[in-house]
């Protein structure tokens, strides 16, 4: 893995204003007003030297996997209860730190004033659980002396059906103009500078309020079905430059997807120094583009992430893209010093028949994958997708084998 040489804060602070003014954006490009606040603010900003840290091993906690929605029981008690066997099901397994889903629609599994209450916690959007479940998700990692990452969908508001209703105060439905529909769903408009403040708010909220390590964006950003959505959004940037400063259409999406990416950053260190940012992207690098998601330049350069989680979803002789391979080419890419590479895991493919079948080939996948990694100085951590995995019947030998090498070669 290619690194660059370290800075100081105050380099890497005008290396980011600069970046930002120049690499994505003129000053008659988009956003201008937000590209130079952003800056002033960099230029002002105690951020610290905390990095991301290295060993870690970790999991993602879904949506789902939280739900309450379809149980008998939805108290507070019931939802302690069952946060707890998982906490404790994860440090048993060898983990260290939890990823937990606390905005997967423009919703929160929080207290929060800009957010509805999710409908996993009751079923209806915007009805209140009568708890704070991130409060409580904190309580019982600290207690388990276990870390924990708040995971946030940035832009999604629904996923098709999901959820089937919006409640009166979800951000959307006051105010239509901060979002696309398209045929998968209804997203904030990443071009939209109402629609970045209310991720980057929602995001500070967050680290300011729990006591939590850090927060992770997942691998949504423009859907693959984006067609002509934002057309009226482009037209209207188009107006504002010369024809020989326009940004192609693509240029302009990836320019608009990078400033939310370095001012959530930003909201993140200086709510709380210590706290990380990282993001979970695609593993084939490729695939990437198609979201205009600038992952190169997120890893090159100083200022947009803390750390990067490709999801690695790939057995070892998957005949599309192997493990190894889709490893070899995150490897090779320019990383700032001090953003780490961690890999993702695919533990829901675990004795499946996905990858052309090769996951039933062999029942051991993901501890080869595991000891690659542990053996690469170049890899600080790994996570597992998702907590579920870890009593699927189907999974049992491959999560016996994992959890064996977890806790052999873990600490």
């Amino acid at each position: 893995m290619k690194r660059n040489k370290p800075l100081s804060i105050l380099t890497a602070v005008l290396l980011l204003a600069a970046m930002l003014v120049i690499s994505a954006f003129s000053a008659r490009k988009p956003h201008e007003a937000a590209v130079r606040q952003t800056a002033a603010t960099a230029s002002q900003a105690e951020l610290s030297d905390a990095t991301a840290p290295d060993d870690v091993r970790g999991v993602w906690i879904t949506y789902m996997e939280l739900s309450m929605a379809y149980e008998a029981d939805k108290s507070e008690a019931a939802f302690r209860k069952k946060f707890e066997a998982i906490a404790a099901d994860c440090k048993a397994f060898g983990f260290n730190t939890l990823i937990v889903q606390v905005r997967p629609f423009c919703d929160a599994l929080y207290d929060s004033k800009l957010f509805p209450a999710s409908h996993i916690l009751t079923g209806e959007q915007g009805k209140s659980p009568g708890f704070d479940a991130l409060k409580i998700m904190c309580a019982v990692c600290r207690a388990e002396q276990l870390s924990l990452h708040a995971w946030v969908n940035p832009y999604r508001v629904t996923a098709g059906e999901t959820p089937s209703s919006l409640s009166a105060n979800n951000p959307y439905k006051q105010n239509a103009s901060i979002g696309l529909e398209t045929e998968s769903g209804i997203i904030l408009d990443p071009s939209n500078e109402e629609a970045r403040r209310l991720i980057t708010d929602g995001v500070k909220e967050i680290v300011e309020n729990y006591d939590v390590d850090g927060v992770q964006f997942d691998d949504y950003f423009y859907p693959t079905d984006i067609g002509d959505a934002d057309s009226a959004q482009y037209q209207a940037y188009l107006q504002t430059v010369t024809q020989e400063n326009a940004m192609d259409l693509a240029a302009w999406r990836k320019a608009n997807v990078s400033l939310l990416m370095a001012e959530t950053h930003l909201a993140v260190h200086r709510a709380k120094p210590q706290a990380v940012f990282g993001i979970s992207p695609q593993g084939n690098l490729g695939n990437n583009e198609k979201l205009y998601a600038d992952v190169k330049n997120w890893c090159g350069k100083k200022g947009y992430i803390d750390y990067i989680c490709p999801q690695l979803y790939f057995s070892t002789d998957n005949p599309a893209l192997p493990f190894e391979t889709a490893l070899n080419e995150w490897q090779s890419l320019h990383y700032a010093e001090g953003v780490k590479l961690y890999a993702g895991l695919a533990g829901y493919k675990a004795g499946s028949d996905a990858d052309d079948g090769t996951w039933q080939e062999q029942d051991d996948i993901l501890r080869q994958e595991y000891s690659i990694l542990k053996e690469n100085k170049d890899i600080s951590g790994i996570l597992l997708y998702s907590y579920v995995s870890l009593h699927e019947e189907a999974a049992k030998q491959e999560m016996e084998a994992l959890q064996e090498a977890i806790q052999e070669n873990g600490s």
